[in-house]
């Protein structure tokens, strides 16, 4: 029962906390585009992870990192939950570029935030055309310093399955000679993508 309800609350801090951030990026972007509006947002993700450590007890834990180039890169991360979407903003000190479903566009309020950032959205339907946005897109925000990021089994897989990685982080790291860096984590063992429970 408390943790159910630790969730409920933490769930009111996301939705209660998006929709100022989210006004301020799309008042902001009238003015502002690129690197500070994509911070602006990150002040929001990061309000997000503090109420995930207060409300919920779930903390962040990263090894690794010193391998981690400074130059433009293509992070290939496991896809377990909402948690690294939220979280890997915080922890990069590169803007990232997610490439991710345009439906995504339509959740109000995030969705309308993150339409006006430098992001690789695409339509999974038209896989030909996706993918000459990815490399076309992808290479242009590496060259100004950003970080591309996609998630190879292309949806979220419960801890211990796996799906068949797709290749278009390889494609575009042959394409562009940027290095790939893949990632593992642990974080659908605390924020399931079936349980509400964290």
């Amino acid at each position: 029962p408390m943790a159910l309800l630790r969730s409920v609350i933490y769930l009111l801090w996301q939705i209660v906390t998006v929709v100022p951030y989210a006004i301020a990026t799309l008042v902001a972007s009238i003015f502002v585009r690129g690197d500070p509006l994509y911070w602006i947002c990150v002040q929001w993700l990061r309000v997000v992870v503090w109420g995930a450590k207060v409300f919920c007890g779930i903390e962040t834990r990263v090894q690794g990192m010193e391998h981690v180039p400074d130059s433009p890169i293509i992070l290939c991360p496991k896809h377990q939950s909402a948690w690294e979407t939220l979280a890997f903003p915080t922890l990069m000190p590169h803007p990232l570029c997610y490439v991710f479903k345009r439906e995504l566009l339509w959740v109000p309020f995030f969705g309308w935030a993150i339409g006006r950032l430098d992001m690789i959205h695409i339509d999974r339907s038209k896989r030909n055309l996706a993918w000459s946005k990815v490399a076309e897109q992808g290479k242009r925000f590496m060259e100004h310093g950003n970080w591309v990021i996609m998630f190879p089994e292309g949806t979220r897989t419960p801890v211990g399955m796996h799906r068949r990685y797709k290749v278009g982080g390889a494609h575009l790291a042959v394409e562009t000679g940027v290095p790939l860096v893949p990632v593992a984590l642990n974080a659908g063992e605390f924020w399931s993508r079936r349980a509400f429970i964290k």
